[in-house]
């Protein structure tokens, strides 16, 4: 009962952060902010559930995963406030903007009420880890090292990319560079990495099974990124764009997961970098 008093909660907090970011996107004309305030609304769901959770009385595990929860939120959130402030409009937003016309301010509230909804899988997952039961173990250690991994990998990619993209004898270039030679969007990789966290902290089969549903947030992010709003629209417009360049690129690096004995490569499959 406590865990679904915790969704309402965090829900209504996501609900209401996305309404605001459907202000913030009408008032700028960017609908490129909401990705921002999306990834800071998750975070504060995220607390939210563990407050519910920890009530009065929050144990180790609930400190432990509101940290990493923060971590996360903080770290992509102000990369993304950075990348978004002072420029044009996303094209993904720019595209939705002409698609639906006159209707747009109705459309664009709905549709990120929807992402405010689908985030709630996500949420569950902190919650779910932050709520097993027992004394910190040797699965808390993993799943923070885990998302330390992804929290750190994903910045040193993003890092990366603007470093290739500062130099002026690279416009127009595809970033080969550092991960990006290792994985065509290791930003996603790391990304996805950082949500495999909870099912390990989360993970207890005998004492805690309801802990299993948060493998949901890895899966689901995971297609997400790799067969909906992630790698296809991004892929899409490189070939558009620079079709001989991406093709070579296309040819030598694996689109998500890099060429290791024990890593399946992920090809053939095509949010908005800039690459």
């Amino acid at each position: 009962m406590e865990l679904i008093i915790a969704l309402a909660g965090s829900l209504a907090v996501l609900s209401l952060v996305m309404a605001g970011a459907h202000v913030i996107a009408m008032r700028t004309g960017n609908g490129g902010w909401a990705d921002t305030i999306w990834t800071f609304g998750v975070g504060l769901a995220g607390l939210t559930a563990i407050a519910i959770l920890g009530g009065a009385d929050p144990g180790p595990r609930h400190g432990l995963v509101a940290v990493l929860a923060a971590l996360w939120s903080l770290r992509l959130g102000i990369y993304l406030f950075t990348r978004t402030r002072g420029k044009s409009e996303d094209a993904r937003y720019a595209d939705l903007r002409r698609t639906w016309g006159k209707d747009h301010p109705r459309r664009l509230f709905l549709f990120l009420q929807s992402q405010a909804i689908a985030a709630l899988p996500l949420v569950a997952a902190i919650a779910l880890a932050a709520d097993r039961p027992g004394p910190l173990d040797a699965f808390d250690a993993v799943g923070a090292a885990v998302l330390l991994i992804g929290v750190f990998g994903g910045g040193v990619a993003d890092w990366q990319l603007a470093r290739f993209k500062s130099e002026p004898s690279n416009k127009g270039r595809i970033c080969d560079a550092g991960l990006w030679s290792l994985s065509r969007h290791p930003n996603y990789l790391f990304e996805w990495l950082s949500w495999c966290a909870w099912p390990i902290i989360a993970f207890d089969v005998m004492g805690y099974p309801i802990g299993l549903a948060a493998l949901l947030a890895p899966a689901m992010m995971y297609y997400l990124l790799v067969y909906v709003s992630g790698l296809p629209p991004l892929e899409a417009h490189m070939e558009r764009s620079r079709p001989r360049e991406f093709a070579a690129y296309k040819a030598r690096v694996p689109a998500f997961f890099p060429k290791l004995p024990w890593a399946p490569a992920v090809t053939d499959v095509g949010d908005h970098d800039g690459r």
